[in-house]
């Protein structure tokens, strides 16, 4: 049984809007109890996501606690940042866009499963395989994710990564190369949407600019394309402490 669409409520015209900085507003929401924060600023455990979020970006302030948190010299994922402080670095960014569910058309797929730690090494198979985006040893502890197996092997995927007050990300959506074109990922993205309905949330995701047929496929969903995103690879000022043997 298809459940139906929820919206939640919007801002006013001069309020940001809770998804303009979806980490931090994960971070210091539902996914608190995973983060590792100084100030201003917040990270996910180095094997469960490599976002990190800052609570204004454009307060430098926030950066100082960022540089605190992660320590000098450190590359790392910076989200909802247009530009940096003197003494950091962009070391590498991309364009993307984020989509929020406005008619998707969201139901359970029987044939999917609920994956859980024993599944990680053939998740990780998979995501290496098919390179949806960051996936590491536990990220699955930052929402349900669900799979489909043929012949007790894992051919499809789809789950939930950052989740904030009203709305929850589908993410890590893929497929084996060898089981492409049979609608798995739809059916997958489906029934991680009905999971997210059925609590209250709505769904949204993120996709790279370049991947014209995701957005296509999203689109064809009943997501809608909320804005422009940019992610950029930020390095802290100063230089790493150098290791002895």
């Amino acid at each position: 049984m298809a459940t139906s669409v929820h919206h939640a409520s919007s801002p006013s015209p001069t309020e940001p809007h809770i998804l303009d900085n979806a980490a931090w507003a994960a971070l210091t929401g539902p996914h608190a109890h995973l983060a590792e924060r100084v100030g201003r600023a917040a990270r996910y455990p180095r094997d469960v996501s490599p976002f990190t979020a800052l609570e204004d970006p454009t307060d430098p302030r926030a950066w100082d606690d960022l540089a605190s948190l992660v320590g000098p010299g450190t590359v790392t994922p910076a989200t909802a940042v247009r530009t940096v402080p003197d003494g950091w670095e962009i070391e590498d960014s991309g364009e993307g866009v984020q989509m929020v569910d406005t008619a998707l058309y969201a139901e359970p797929a029987p044939e999917a499963i609920p994956l859980g730690p024993a599944d990680i090494p053939e998740i990780l198979g998979l995501i290496a395989l098919t390179q949806p985006g960051p996936f590491l040893p536990r990220t699955i502890e930052l929402g349900t994710y669900l799979g489909i197996k043929e012949d007790g092997q894992l051919i499809a995927l789809a789950g939930e990564r950052l989740r904030l007050p009203g709305w929850t990300e589908i993410s890590a959506v893929c497929t084996h190369p060898d089981h492409r074109g049979r609608g798995l990922a739809t059916r997958l993205v489906r029934a991680v949407a009905a999971g997210i309905r059925a609590r209250g949330d709505t769904p949204f995701l993120h996709a790279a600019v370049s991947n014209t047929h995701a957005i296509r496929l999203y689109e064809s969903l009943g997501f809608t394309v909320r804005r422009r995103t940019r992610f950029v690879l930020v390095r802290t000022p100063g230089r790493q402490p150098e290791t002895r043997d």
